[in-house]
Formats: structure tokens, sequence, C-alpha cells
């Protein structure tokens, strides 16, 4: 903390101003008050007058104090510090960071520097716990409180996500079999819906991180990964739809319309709830059927891997609802009302698009024989069964009550995302 009593007195030696003793004399005026004073001892005969007009410059009052007798080659220089530009905040000191295998994690930093319960967008790009200047431009950051914008478990959330990354090198593509045409257009068509889903998945957290005040980073850092996630996924959705050589399948309608009623959510809760809860989760059912049905190692690889990811995601997702809900009552309302505008857009769908259906039935088969797709089809209808009390759980673990958790279940778009 500042002290507006303190006398703090600082070396010179012989530089001046132009020789870089400002470089001494402004981080000491931080340490004051307004109303404190700097002593400056210096052998150099020109500083007197060169902090004259700086300290007139910067408004603050300067005073000459004579050498003492016992050093005739040394002057000493008085500054009163004064209010001009005097950063806000409080300046952080004896910060220790606990360390865990020697590493810092962002959850031990934010339980060092815990966020505000609210930020003021005119500290601009100031990082939480840095002094700022007044006079700065008024950033245009809306989520500006706690309880809209970050989470208890984000930090925490960020560290899983930093240490799970991986990339399309770290699949074993030279075994990738050869199989039935018929299972690759399958394949082919289940990816490119897959991929569609994690553009919408990618470019929705875009949106909102540049509305996040940077006293909850750890918010868009966790966003950032995810954004980084969703690409690396669509990066090796696309490589498997076409690494059988069959090309990419059909994007349906049903899938744009339910894709484009994500981009026009503009409230960052609605979103997280509308794409990471009831989205993402049901996705991560879908990634754990495909795997179970997968007909080879490689492409039962890639969707647990995405899986994980996704699973990650949609934990940020309920935690964050989870959180609004807890601070604000009317959350509840506001994400009923725009789960029910989002299926009033989307109500002349009442299923899955044919083409999706279609593939995954085929995979669930193994292949076109009649008696196989039976049993793929059955296999199908569980998935959707599966799905659907999936979602009711999520929901519940998301604060809402199981009348509630139904309905919403019950509105969400046959499209899965």
């Amino acid at each position: 903390m500042k002290d507006s009593s303190a006398s703090i007195a600082v070396d010179g030696g012989g530089l001046s101003l132009r020789e870089g003793l400002l470089a001494i004399i402004r981080p000491a005026l931080q340490l004051l008050e307004p109303g404190g004073i700097l002593a400056v001892n210096t052998t150099n005969n020109r500083v007197g007058e060169e902090l004259k007009v700086w300290c007139d410059r910067w408004h603050h009052k300067y005073f000459e104090d004579p050498a003492p007798d016992d050093s005739p080659n040394h002057t000493r220089h008085l500054i009163s510090r004064g209010r001009l530009a005097v950063p806000i905040g409080e300046r952080e000191s004896t910060v220790s960071l606990p360390r865990q295998d020697g590493a810092i994690s962002a959850e031990s930093v934010l339980a060092t520097i815990p966020m505000p319960e609210s930020a003021d967008p005119i500290s601009g790009f100031a990082p939480r716990g840095a002094l700022y200047e007044p006079g700065g431009p008024v950033y245009p950051f809306t989520l500006v409180q706690k309880c809209h914008a970050a989470p208890p478990e984000v930090a925490r959330l960020y560290d899983q996500a930093v240490a799970s990354q991986w990339s399309a090198r770290d699949l074993a593509w030279e075994k990738l079999p050869k199989l039935l045409p018929e299972i690759e257009r399958a394949i082919a068509q289940v990816f490119t819906f897959l991929a569609e889903n994690e553009l919408s998945a990618l470019y929705l957290p875009s949106k909102f991180v540049s509305r996040i005040h940077p006293a909850y980073v750890e918010t868009a850092m966790f966003l950032s990964m995810q954004m980084a996630d969703e690409a690396r996924h669509l990066d090796v959705f696309l490589k498997r739809a076409r690494a059988g050589g069959e090309g990419l399948g059909v994007s349906s309608a049903t899938t744009s319309w339910s894709l484009h009623s994500l981009l026009e959510l503009e409230n960052f809760a609605e979103a997280a709830f509308i794409l990471s809860v009831l989205g993402e989760g049901t996705f991560v059912d879908l990634l754990t059927f495909i795997e179970h049905h997968a007909p080879d190692e490689v492409t039962a690889e890639i969707v647990r891997r995405a899986r994980n990811d996704e699973a990650r995601h949609v934990h940020f997702g309920i935690a964050h609802v989870r959180h609004a809900i807890e601070n604000d009552e009317t959350t509840y309302r506001r994400l009923e009302l725009a789960v029910r505008k989002r299926a009033a857009t989307l109500s002349s769908a009442d299923e899955a698009p044919a083409p999706l259906q279609d593939g995954l039935t085929v995979l669930a088969a193994g292949g076109t024989a009649p008696r196989a797709i039976a049993r793929g089809h059955e296999s199908y209808y569980d998935l959707l069964q599966t799905m659907s009390t999936n979602r009711v759980k999520r929901l519940r673990s998301a604060g809402l009550t199981l009348e509630q958790a139904q309905v919403l279940s019950d509105l969400h778009t046959p499209n899965f995302m």
C-alpha cells in the first residue's frame, strides 16, 4: 500500500533526467500517495533546474534541500508527489504464488488474486491487480460482473485444457484400414455433420471473448482454449471424412437453420447454456455412440479424444449456468425463453437430418445387409433415448428442477447441437 506520510530517498548519482534519472524517480513516486515526499540525492548540479521544469509539468511540488556541510559534493532535492495521474487501485504486495511440482497453475493465481464482484470498463486491458491511470477510454466490455462472467471452476478448467492439448499428428493415420464403400460413405456423412457443428462451436464463443472484462480473464482464456479444441476437432473430423476416399457428405438445411440460430445468441449465459449444456452435452453422447460403433481404432481414437475435450466444455457450461442461477433469480426464465425462441425457429424439424440418421444407422449396422440395418436402426433410436436421459441429468446439474429440466430437454433441437 502507498504511504502519504513516507519520505523515500533515492540515489541518482551523476545522472541527469535525460540520462535515465527519471527511471529511478518515477517508480519511487509510485510508492507514495499524493503529498508523500521523495528525496533525490545527486552529484549532478544541473538536476535541480531539470527537476523544477519536470515537476511543474507533472504537477508535483519541488523543494531544494541544501546539502549538509559534510557532503559538499552532493545535493538533495525534495519532491512532494502531486495528484495528477495517480493510478487507481491498490498496489499488490507480498504476492506469493504456490507451486505444485514446480509449476504455477491458473487456479493458484486465481486463489491468490481473486476476481472482484464487479469491474470498471475504464480500466481497459489492465490485468486484474494492476494499477491503472485515470483518463483512458471506456472499453466496450459488457460482461463486467463476476456472476455473469466467471464460474468458480474456470481457472481449474483452463489448467485442464492446457494439459490436455493434442493434434492430428498424434493419430496413427497409417493404420486406417480399407473399409467397405458403404461404411466409408456413412463415416464421411457423419463426420461432415460433426465438422459443421464444430464450426458453430468455434465461431460462437469468439463473439463473447471481447466482451469479457480482463478482471475475469480466466474465462476468456478458457474460451480461447475451447476454440482451439474446436479448431483441432474440425481439422481431424474433416481429415477422417476424406481419408477413406469418399469425400464429404451432405449438409442439411435442418442443420444449417439449427446452427444459424446459435450464432444469433447475444447473451453469454444463454449461449453457454444452449451451446455447451444442451448442444455439446448431447454431442458427447453422439461421440460415445460413434466410438462404440467405430469400424477401426483410428476413428474410435479421434472421437474419444474429441469427447474428452467436449466433456470439459460441458463442465464449463454447467458451472457457468449454475453460478448464474445461484446469483440471479431471473436466469432460468431467460434461459427458457431463449430455448423456446430457438425451438419455434426450428419447429418444422421434428427429427435429425435424414443423411445423418442414415449414416449413423449404417455405421451401427456395420454394413447394409437388412438384418444388420435393423440392428443399426434400433441402436440409433436407443441413442436418442440416451441423449434425452443424459440431457435431463446435465440440466439438473446446472441447477434446474426436474420439471424445468424435462421441459427444456424436450424443446432441444432434433439436430442434436
